[in-house]
């Protein structure tokens, strides 16, 4: 036996050669009638057969089934030690969720079936190829977990459980595809913060901070462990995981007081055992997707999402949920006309005043008490049903009196010593605050399509009395993120500049995330001073004057991936209106208005090192050109299925005219 052999297939085990060739089967009969054969499919019936085969009794295979779809990731020994490592804690305890439901399904007298797609982490993949699958994954996940429901034709409900930036968008996506059926959404909630340290925000800059001097090597390893203080659960402050836990319990898939409980605790457990139970509701009275998820509660979710100052990456998907459920797809005038009428009321890492973790915000008392807050203006539609059985009009009047929004409110003061009006303040003391509406979208010669930035994000510093950011400045312009972030460690971006990174956007990388420049910048004393211009994307926890999904993106051929250099950018942010713009307003001694700019940019070519990153997978290229078919990310970065099959049909129809012209 060779050296490789030896060491690969290990000491000869005797006994191991000790095979059975047939099994007694299991015990007991299925539970068939003559009318059963005659009439259910073949699949039906050996359904049966494997199900007993998997261990569960003949006497109980009746019950009705649901499907429950988790982001699962890693294995956990039964001590919750790791056998093998998830990708990120949001996943790493959602299985106890599963197991608590599936336990509950079966009290109930169900059988229920289990299935797993786990998700990638934006946080491991920040800076790296792994960036090139974030978004476009969340639209495969979907497809898989419909597929998945689709392939037990015998559910009768379904319960997905999820947490992450991807993996709880596409799970939403997929229950709002199912029409008929009862679903749920399980958010699987929030990681706890160090009792002394940092959050899972601030410690993606300890690159950029130890470049320039602000910590020792020993002090990011000491931080960099004790960051995830709990083993479970989203990041601690409301990036894209947490925010969409707040979406779905806004649109009424999610029990009340379920989004960014912490991992692991009681309350948590109870939530899957509490969903189980709704499940059986809905069955039991008729109540299907289509009855939650319509146009009111997709505008109670955008007016919620702007109360608490969600990520822009909802932008994103919320249009794409909307679209699975056959609801009217919100543009940016929607999200313009929430965003001015819905005040910001929540205070939370990353857009503070205060800097609170989630779990306070959770302990203050979650999306029902914003939403007591929002019905008191008449901002939401409360008519809208939900997966608790109850409109939302009863369920906040549940939840105003209950006993568990004034015990965890207590606990928060009692343990914390924090007042909960203060992580969720009322509209008055929000504007005594000075918290100022989330979202703003710029448009100018630069960004013809439109733009996003979190303007509530921008620090008041460089805020004029009158709420508007303005800054005039000349472009330092980067077509890798890594060239970029390279800069700023080095020094080579300083205060007053126009960091302009082009051709990221879903063309040239899959629309990537650009946190370590948005965090790097953060941190960093000058980094204020800074203006970031893209046509990627940005984490849910970025923060700044960031202005990202600049459209058209610049290998589409956006005026944006026409700026050079040392060209002159003026950019105006006026957060209390929520009007924007960007423009192109001079090229070295010259100055000129955004028409004339307009005209100098439409005769420039393109920047001479713009290109697709030579290691954008073949699957994200099918994706960025899936999604630009059906009209890109303002709707969504959805697959119109329609508009692709026209467009597909229409090239096809046009290169055949084009051999006969030719004669090819």
């Amino acid at each position: 036996m060779t050296e490789a052999l030896r060491f690969i297939m290990g000491p000869e085990e005797p006994s191991h050669y000790d095979i059975f060739t047939h099994a007694a089967g299991p015990e007991g009969k299925l539970p068939l009638t003559s009318d059963m054969l005659m009439n259910l499919p073949s699949g039906d019936l050996f359904g049966m057969s494997q199900n007993v085969g998997m261990g569960w009794k003949p006497e109980r295979l009746l019950g009705k089934q649901v499907l429950i779809l988790s982001t699962q990731g890693g294995v956990r020994g039964e001590d919750g030690t790791p056998i093998a490592l998830g990708y990120h804690t949001g996943h790493w305890e959602v299985g106890l969720l599963v197991k608590e439901a599936a336990l509950e399904v079966s009290a109930l007298g169900g059988v229920p079936f289990a299935a797993f797609v786990s998700d990638p982490c934006d946080g491991r993949s920040q800076g790296t190829t792994g960036m090139f699958d974030s978004l476009p994954y969340r639209n495969d996940a979907a497809m898989v977990y419909r597929r998945l429901i689709r392939s037990l034709p015998t559910r009768s409900g379904i319960i997905g459980v999820g947490t992450c930036d991807k993996g709880l968008p596409a799970m939403m996506i997929a229950l709002a595809a199912m029409h008929d059926l009862p679903a749920i959404i399980v958010p699987g909630g929030v990681t706890l913060p160090p009792t002394a340290g940092e959050d899972a925000a601030k410690i993606q800059t300890i690159g950029a901070r130890y470049a320039n001097g602000q910590i020792t090597v020993d002090e990011a390893a000491d931080l960099g462990c004790r960051v995830c203080a709990t083993p479970g659960g989203g990041c601690q402050f409301l990036g894209t995981a947490a925010s969409a836990q707040v979406v779905a319990e806004a649109l009424g898939m999610s029990l009340p007081h379920s989004a960014l409980a912490p991992s692991g605790q009681p309350i948590w457990h109870d939530i899957a055992r509490q969903s189980a139970r709704a499940i059986q509701w809905m069955q039991a009275n008729g109540m299907a997707m289509r009855d939650i998820l319509t146009d009111a509660a997709v505008e109670n979710a955008m007016a919620v999402h702007a109360a608490f100052g969600g990520s822009t990456n909802l932008l994103l998907h919320i249009p794409a949920i909307a679209y699975a459920a056959s609801c009217r797809i919100p543009d940016v005038a929607d999200w313009t006309r929430v965003n001015k009428a819905v005040p910001r009321l929540v205070s939370v890492l990353p857009n503070g005043p205060e800097y609170h973790p989630t779990i306070r915000v959770f302990m203050a008392g979650g999306v029902p008490e914003v939403m007591l807050h929002l019905r008191k203006l008449g901002l939401l539609n409360v008519k809208a049903k939900t997966v608790a059985g109850e409109s939302l009009d009863d369920l906040l009047d549940w939840w105003k009196d209950s006993e568990r929004r004034h015990v965890i409110r207590k606990r928060l003061q009692d343990t914390d010593g924090i007042d909960p009006d203060e992580v969720i303040m009322s509209p008055e003391r929000a504007s005594a605050r000075g918290l100022t509406s989330t979202v703003t979208f710029p448009v100018g010669n630069l960004a013809p399509e439109g733009s996003v930035i979190k303007s509530t994000a921008i620090d008041p510093d460089v805020v004029g009395e009158d709420g508007v950011y303005r800054h005039i400045g000349q472009a330092k312009v980067f077509t890798s993120e890594k060239e970029a972030v390279k800069a700023i460690k080095l020094g080579h971006i300083q205060a007053g500049d126009i960091l302009a990174l082009i051709g990221r956007g879903p063309s040239g990388t899959g629309m990537e995330e650009t946190y370590q420049l948005t965090s790097a910048l953060k941190y960093l004393p000058f980094g204020k001073h800074v203006t970031l211009l893209t046509d990627a994307r940005f984490s849910g926890v970025s923060t700044g004057a960031c202005i990202g999904h600049i459209g058209p993106e610049a290998l589409a051929g956006g005026p944006i991936g026409k700026v050079q250099n040392g060209d002159w950018i003026e950019v105006c942010i006026d957060r209390n209106k929520l009007e924007g713009s960007i423009h192109f307003i001079g090229q070295g001694e010259e100055r000129f208005g955004p028409e004339t700019g307009a005209a100098i940019l439409a005769a420039r070519p393109m920047h001479r090192d713009l290109a697709a990153d030579p290691a954008l997978p073949d699957d994200t290229r099918l994706w960025a050109a899936l999604q630009a078919a059906s009209g890109g990310t303002w709707r969504g970065s959805i697959y119109d299925v329609d508009r692709i099959v026209e467009t597909l049909q229409a090239g096809m129809a046009a290169l055949a005219g084009t051999k006969r012209e030719t004669g090819g």
